[in-house]
């Protein structure tokens, strides 16, 4: 019997399989897809011989995150690799705002929009290097993070105190109004804070947009060299070299609990797995108390605080293999990683608002990702391997493109949408269809597919308004691992900190199990669970450790 299971090999799952193992327990992953990884894969499947990431690609938290750094996975295969400019948001007016490692770059591009804000980037970065370390030990360390925030205080007062929280709380508009005198630096933190579900007028936009520009400021964009899948498999190969257990195919579809104790799973099959001391689940929240537990086991508060729970907007994303580079009107964007397509904030709020109303956007704000400029070992050498992405509502009120898209997803509505993607591409680079050899169409059902917890398209595991963030994630009261029911934890993105390749919520609950200490009277009832076979039945209790 092992001590722990872990549910979901995610890099959450993963990302906690990989502590537990390290403190000596001996531990099993059931995973539901065939390969592990979660949203974090690639394949060759457009094209062959181009390499396309099936879900996400760019990585700043995971090169910010001290959780992953102190797993060395370089030692175990995985090595980053960075654009020559971080990011860039090119206007239909020639004009093109970049993020790149180096600051004076980054000013010097800002500084085109108006004189005196690329100063002003220097200011906020100036912030950002005085909070840094607190910031990232709050934001990386379990909820409360009392001794990180108490540092994070002291450092808040150097840059200004309540003024600079303040600030931290603005809508991102508002935050650019007050930064910059021209439109480029707000285009970088609001084109950022879209990466989550925050309008440009949402409460806390401007800090998750200043926090992803610095993030990019300082560590870039970086993908993993080979294809988003290496990093999956460097946290498996150090998962197996410390003598932990991956089985993929075994879909979980009980939590068994004993005397208010997870004691173990049941998957689709009929297997049961015991679990010595705790079990983890990087699952999304209304799956593990909706689905995974019984009612009896799930307070009513909280049933009843799952139905306000919100998930971020479905996604929509195109992958292709494209014969040649992206034509882009603006040449500053054929460096950058991570290309942002709106024609301004305007735009970014018209979208928002669409989307907000259930309306399909008829200009879809569009990520784009050129991974071959990334990495180019990702297609052969004067192609470009890229894909899009844009977000839809999940429940779909009306069309603002005028086409009836309703959200079924079919075959005529996701090339309907891919080709209104394409064209929100070819707005900044014409002549971009042109260049497409293949194409491939990730619906919101599609994505949901590849990944469970990728709800209806929802990439972040519930949204990153304030409403549903620290104590509020996720639901009220709650902001930490632990559950209900002894001896289960949540290591999922539904909680704290959130979404993001960063492995945070998976080393949560990880340390959260290490810290809870072993009951032994709970032994013979794991030890009869254990040893039921496949069909249910109990087999004779022979006696024997409950350690596994």
């Amino acid at each position: 019997m092992p001590d722990a299971v872990v549910i979901g090999a995610g890099p959450n799952g993963l990302v906690a399989a990989n502590l537990l193992t390290d403190a000596g327990w001996s531990v099993e992953v059931l995973e539901e897809q065939p390969e592990p990884g979660g949203a974090v894969r690639h394949d060759q499947g457009v094209e062959h011989g181009f390499v396309n990431d099936l879900c996400s690609s760019f990585y700043p938290l995971a090169a910010a995150s001290p959780v992953l750094a102190g797993l060395r996975l370089e030692d175990h295969g995985l090595c980053w690799s960075h654009a020559p400019q971080v990011l860039a948001h090119p206007l239909s007016d020639g004009r093109c705002a970049v993020l790149d490692r180096r600051i004076d770059a980054t000013a010097d591009s800002l500084e085109a929009f108006a004189p005196g804000d690329g100063a002003a980037w220097y200011r906020l970065h100036d912030v950002w290097e005085t909070l840094r370390p607190a910031l990232l030990d709050a934001l990386f360390t379990p909820f409360p993070p009392v001794r990180p925030a108490a540092r994070l205080a002291v450092r808040l007062r150097g840059t200004g105190g309540l003024r600079m929280a303040r600030t931290l709380v603005l809508p991102v508009r508002r935050l650019g109004e007050e930064e910059f005198r021209g439109e480029g630096g707000g285009l970088l933190l609001a084109g950022n804070a879209l990466h989550a579900d925050l309008a440009p007028e949402a409460a806390g936009s401007g800090g998750f947009g200043w926090l992803m520009s610095m993030l990019g400021q300082t560590y870039g964009f970086p993908v993993p060299a080979g294809g988003a899948g290496a990093l999956t498999e460097a946290l498996t190969r150090r998962l197996r070299s410390q003598g932990g257990v991956l089985r993929c195919g075994r879909r979980v579809e009980r939590i068994l609990v004993r005397d208010g104790r997870a004691a173990g799973v049941r998957t689709a099959d009929g297997e049961t797995f015991a679990a010595g001391r705790a079990v983890l689940a990087d699952v999304a929240v209304p799956a593990l108390y909706r689905e995974l537990l019984g009612p009896a086991d799930v307070p009513a508060q909280m049933l009843d605080d799952l139905r306000r729970f919100q998930w971020d907007f479905a996604t929509f994303k195109v992958d292709w293999a494209l014969d040649g580079p992206v034509p882009w009107s603006c040449e500053q964007a054929a460096g950058a990683g991570t290309v942002h397509l709106a024609d301004g904030i305007d735009e970014l709020t018209r979208f928002a608002a669409q989307l907000a109303t259930g309306s399909v956007p008829d200009r879809p704000f569009c990520l784009f990702g050129q991974m071959t400029t990334s990495d180019p070992s990702r297609s052969p050498r004067g192609t470009e391997s890229a894909w899009a992405y844009t977000h839809v509502p999940h429940d779909i009120t009306g069309d603002a493109g005028g086409e009836s898209l309703t959200g079924t997803w079919d075959t005529k509505e996701r090339e309907l949408m891919a080709d209104r993607v394409e064209h929100q591409v070819e707005r900044f680079a014409p002549g971009f269809r042109s260049t497409i050899r293949a194409r491939r169409v990730l619906a919101p059902p599609t994505l949901q597919s590849l990944d469970r917890n990728l709800h209806g398209g929802a990439i972040n595991g519930g949204t990153a308004a304030m409403h549903q963030q620290l104590f509020f994630r996720p639901a009220p009261g709650t902001g930490r691992p632990e559950t209900p029911v002894k001896g289960l934890y949540l290591a999922s993105a539904g909680a704290h900190p959130g979404g993001g390749v960063h492995g945070a919520p998976g080393a949560n609950a990880a340390r959260a199990a290490l810290r809870r200490p072993f009951a032994p009277g709970l032994a013979k009832a794991q030890r009869l669970l254990a040893r039921r076979d496949r069909t249910g039945r109990r087999q004779p209790d022979a006696g024997g450790s409950g350690g596994g």
